[in-house]
């Protein structure tokens, strides 16, 4: 990654822990819950229904996964996942605080729920679901520790001017960095290799025995006997072994995946691209683009709002349908270094996971951006749009990569 900063960094270490790295999400109303508040309706701006079917509450967490949290908790009311709705994932190694929502039940039955490191902090009637996407950003304070010069990152914010690179981080590419790898198999149409590449490769794998149970299928390929050991918690590991072991179709083996895990093979591929144009434009100090958007009431960039005259220039997110017209010669360049074309993210042979393209801000704001030194310690704030991460402006303080 090449940084947009040219000033030294500080050093250091961050998401040390949950307690040093706090998430509190920018509702569609621009108002921001903070951890251990009781809050109401009213205090948010949201609209309270009480004939409503759904129940809009503020979940606070810590050291859990949002969606694996949300679906606890419907399960303990009786409801399973299609009755959950929530804004984004938070970062699983942090304090987050944000809106989600359930289908038929009462606030009561939510605020009661006991479970460790949740707390429910206010909830209310309301008359349709929390939606995917729906939130204007999210509100970061981030502790860096056992900085090495500390000094530095108020050179790096002073430089940056409360704007920072969009890349992609590299939880985008999955635990073991290997998403874009196996998106590109499927996208050429060799799924037993995409099968393989996701069951076998050991890139940046930690756990021994995840390790171990790789390395053996990988050499010996019987599925069957990789059932008696590949470790329970590797569910979608074992889901695809399962299929493979009794069916040679290995295009249906992966369908066994979420869709969203699925899907984030492709988009991984797309966000690949994506960055590594970015980097070409960054070490050209270029981010002219044909394609442009106006600022929403925020501040933040309105991907709805396309303007000519706007704001923030926007990137290509490669797809089938993507203009041509509409790529720089920076977009085309790496789709082109990457052995790619448009056209190979429509897959004839799993059509769910096709990618029709998009675009995405080249640089976002990073609003309220300021920090303070403990001794060797660095506490920093700031806000960051949705679909933007928190890491990569960390990184550009730190340059800890």
């Amino acid at each position: 990654m090449l940084y947009l900063s040219t000033a030294s960094g500080s050093g250091g270490v961050f998401k040390a822990g949950p307690q040093d790295f706090i998430v509190k999400e920018i509702t569609t109303k621009g108002r921001i819950p903070i951890p251990d508040q009781s809050y109401d309706a009213q205090q948010l701006g949201e609209q309270e229904s009480p004939e409503g079917k759904f129940t809009t509450f503020v979940l606070q967490k810590r050291s859990w996964d949002t969606v694996q949290l949300l679906l606890r908790m419907a399960k303990m009311m009786g409801h399973g996942k299609k009755s959950i709705g929530y804004c984004g994932v938070k970062d699983k190694q942090s304090i987050s605080v944000q809106l989600a929502s359930i289908f038929g039940v009462e606030p009561a039955q939510v605020m009661g729920l006991r479970i460790r490191d949740m707390k429910v902090n206010g909830a209310w009637k309301s008359a349709g679901a929390v939606e995917l996407g729906s939130n204007v950003g999210n509100s970061f304070t981030a502790v860096i520790r056992g900085c090495s010069k500390p000094e530095n990152a108020a050179r790096v914010i002073d430089e940056l001017d409360g704007r920072m690179p969009n890349y992609f981080d590299r939880q985008r590419f999955g635990l073991r960095m290997n998403n874009h790898e196996v998106g590109m198999l499927i996208m050429h149409g060799d799924f037993r290799g995409a099968v393989m590449k996701f069951l076998t490769d050991t890139s940046n794998e930690r756990n021994e025995a995840c390790i171990a149970a790789r390395k053996r299928l990988a050499q010996e390929q019987d599925f069957r006997a990789a059932l008696g050991y590949f470790p329970a918690g590797m569910r979608n590991e074992r889901s695809v072994i399962e299929y493979m072991s009794r069916y040679d179709n290995p295009a249906n083996a992966l369908r066994k995946l979420p869709r969203g895990v699925l899907l984030m093979f492709v988009h991984s591929v797309q966000s690949m691209v994506f960055n590594a144009a970015l980097e070409s434009r960054i070490k050209a100090a270029d981010f002219e683009s044909p394609l442009r958007c106006t600022e929403n009431f925020y501040g933040f960039p309105d991907l709805n709002a396309l303007s000519p005259a706007g704001r923030f220039p926007l990137g290509a997110l490669a797809g089938y349908t993507t203009d041509e017209k509409a790529m720089s010669a920076y977009d085309k360049q790496a789709l082109s270094q990457a052995g790619l074309a448009r056209e190979d993210f429509k897959i004839a042979s799993m059509p769910e996971v096709s990618a029709k393209g998009s675009t995405r801000p080249l640089i976002v704001p990073a609003k309220d951006l300021k920090c303070h030194m403990d001794g060797s310690d660095l506490k920093v704030d700031f806000s960051l749009p949705t679909g933007s991460y928190a890491t990569i402006l960390l990184l550009e303080i730190t340059k800890a990569v």
